[in-house]
């Protein structure tokens, strides 16, 4: 059965209003400088085994939601980092379109007692889909604010049983040169690989992510689905991901491969350890003009210091 919630290949600057989404009952298409990608997305209603998008909003109850004021959705969607579609800020909300999201899958292996493939609709039905406004933080100081619609990992993980010798999860994201033409650069060594320790990765707060918004993930933001880390710095959310293993051993991190010197495995944000080329002590908040002080593990201690009462964070940064 076609997954049409997350065939995802229609550009967010092709979304129409409301109003002519009812009265024509499809996308129209339209240019890359569409107004229309500018605003927040209307609210559309689409439906999939008992998941209903838009996600109702209820800010009042999630105790993990930050109450600071949301980055826009333009920005959102306009200004990130996934070098998949190239390395400047807008390359992924002008080349994404190319990704094919339809049908897709994710496998998951390794040390776990059921290792499966799962589809995009067995993941929606593993567990109630909820709203939480997380930060995001970037190594290069700027941060932002975003609704992101999800559910906790651990979910998907305790459904493929981790064995006893699961110490670690490992992300891979799709590789394709075709879809995703910034893989032709050799920035990286592709594909796109990160991983956690698999308590960091069964907190409460790690998300499996699948909208933002209320709304479907778009492509330029890790479509179909990601995982955020928030209390990490963003490079550390692995986006548009096909493989899960669980292993012994500490997995390969694409950036900690590439600058280990830069870039070290746990990337836990922390303002006392500067980047070689700049300092983590402020960051500039999208859509604002100064700089803040940046909180310890991006703002969230209170639920992730204890991960880390044992480790040098000054040696394993």
């Amino acid at each position: 059965m076609r997954n049409n919630i997350f065939k995802s290949n229609i550009h967010p600057s092709e979304i129409t209003s409301k109003t002519l989404f009812e009265s024509r009952r499809r996308w129209m298409q339209g240019s890359v400088a569409s107004l229309a990608a500018l605003a927040l997305p209307q609210n559309i209603a689409h439906a999939r085994d008992g998941v209903q998008f838009p996600v109702p909003i209820d800010r009042g109850k999630n105790k993990f939601s930050s109450d600071e004021e949301q980055t826009s959705y333009s920005d959102v969607t306009r200004y990130n980092n996934f070098y998949e579609f190239g390395m400047g800020k807008e390359d992924p909300f002008e080349q994404a379109h190319r990704l094919k999201t339809d049908g897709w899958k994710i496998q998951v292996v390794g040390e776990v007692g059921r290792p499966k493939t799962f589809d995009m609709d067995d993941i929606l039905k593993l567990a109630p889909i909820e709203e939480r406004i997380y930060r995001l933080r970037c190594v290069e100081a700027w941060s932002m604010v975003i609704p992101w619609v999800g559910f906790p990992l651990s979910k998907l993980l305790n459904e493929v049983q981790p064995t006893g010798n699961a110490r670690f999860v490992e992300f891979v994201s799709l590789y394709d040169t075709e879809q995703m033409p910034g893989q032709k650069s050799p920035v990286l060594d592709w594909p796109y690989t990160e991983g956690l320790r698999i308590d960091e990765a069964m907190n409460p707060l790690t998300l499996l992510t699948v909208g933002l918004y209320g709304e479907i993930l778009p492509n330029q933001n890790g479509a179909p689905v990601r995982i955020i880390v928030p209390w990490k710095y963003g490079f550390k959310s692995a986006k548009s991901i096909v493989t899960i293993r669980l292993t012994e051993k500490q997995p390969n991190s694409s950036w900690n491969l590439a600058n280990p010197s830069e870039y070290g495995f746990y990337s836990n944000v922390n303002p006392n350890v500067s980047h070689p080329r700049w300092s983590q002590r402020r960051e500039r908040r999208i859509g604002e003009f100064l700089k803040r002080d940046t909180l310890m593990f991006n703002g969230y201690s209170e639920w992730v210091a204890d991960l880390y009462r044992d480790l040098d964070l000054t040696e394993y940064f």
